[in-house]
């Protein structure tokens, strides 16, 4: 047998394991007589307990829990316990994991319409980042992407922007130039930082902060939650507000098992991950100034990026928009530009 037939065999064999555990337990708390099942699934993530994403997931199981009387249950697996993201995705897809809650960076390779979340600094702020995911038009489209992937999207939050850590002031676009960047292994990621000048430089995130320490690279890019909650802040000396892409999470179920499901649990799955949705939200705006702080306290400068420096990477990296727009479907590219103009407007 493989190392990846392998990793496949101990995930489902922990999956199914955990489900027994706790459905056993759950039985036994509320008794067998009433004759009334009582179900337990995992929903799994590759984030540190200590984030907006766990949160996320948490108050989905809670309000599940909530809504079905306890009734259906459900128990989160953060840090990578069931698999990283692209484990978490195919077992999702398996229906080995009922639920995973991830950004959605890794799920391009997957389904590649979803780059048009990569299309870089398209928003002016989160409040017209979220009208926009919750546009209907544009929502039906994003998920039919999933359901033709084997999912059900039944929420999507996020941990704010993006921005840049770096040992080095950026004051001008200038001085992106050389900077060796670790990115996600995404290519359109990869295409913004080359566009303005750095060199992106693909890791796992485990290397990131080893890599910060010794100087391999000299800079990262993540959502101000990631940054506080793995100390990156530690090795940097400046954050750079760049803000050219949201951190989306999105919370997702295997649709033939959402389907399998009777209509009342259905209207329960949609209601608990509405509820989570504007909680994770409201928690992330919460959280992103408690973490400016932490990094300001710490000795780290913030840089906020002028309208002079904003409009020269946007120039810049307008040759990336426009890969994206000839590989994503042209429906879901023109709706996503249409509901930008319309709720900046």
């Amino acid at each position: 047998m493989d190392n990846k037939n392998s990793l496949h065999t101990c995930i489902r064999l922990a999956v199914i394991c955990a489900c027994m555990i706790i459905t056993v337990l759950a039985m036994t708390a509320c008794g067998k007589d009433d004759g009334e099942q009582r179900y337990a699934y995992p929903l799994a993530t590759a984030s540190p307990e200590d984030t907006v994403t766990q949160m996320y997931a948490e108050k989905f199981a809670e309000e599940v829990n909530r809504l079905s009387e306890g009734r259906i249950k459900i128990q989160v697996y953060a840090n990578s316990t069931l698999g990283g993201d692209r484990e978490l995705l195919e077992s999702c897809k398996d229906g080995d994991i009922p639920f995973v809650v991830q950004n959605t960076a890794p799920q391009v390779t997957f389904m590649p319409d979803l780059a048009v979340f990569d299309v870089p600094c398209a928003f002016e702020n989160l409040e017209e980042c979220r009208e926009v995911l919750d546009d209907p038009d544009f929502s039906s489209l994003v998920s039919g992407v999933y359901e033709k992937g084997g999912y059900q999207l039944l929420g999507i939050a996020d941990q704010g922007f993006r921005v840049m850590s770096t040992n080095k002031p950026v004051r001008s676009i200038k001085d992106f130039k050389g900077q060796k960047i670790r990115t996600m292994e995404n290519p359109f990621h990869l295409a913004f930082w080359k566009a303005i000048g750095a060199n992106p430089t693909p890791m796992s995130f485990a290397e990131v902060y080893i890599g910060l320490q010794q100087h391999t690279i000299d800079a990262q890019e993540n959502p101000y939650e990631v940054i506080v909650s793995n100390r990156l802040y530690e090795q940097q000396d400046y954050v750079v507000e760049t803000n050219h892409l949201p951190h989306l999470i999105t919370l997702i179920m295997n649709d033939e098992f959402f389907r399998d499901m009777p209509a009342e649990d259905q209207k329960i799955m949609k209601e608990a991950a509405e509820a989570a949705t504007e909680y994770a939200r409201k928690a992330s705006d919460d959280r992103i100034a408690d973490r400016v702080k932490t990094i300001e306290d710490s000795g780290t400068e913030i840089l906020k990026i002028d309208e002079e420096t904003y409009d020269a990477v946007v120039e810049a990296s307008s040759g990336v928009r426009e890969s994206i727009r000839s590989k994503v479907d042209p429906d879901i590219y023109g709706t996503y530009i249409e509901c930008i103009n319309k709720y900046r407007d």
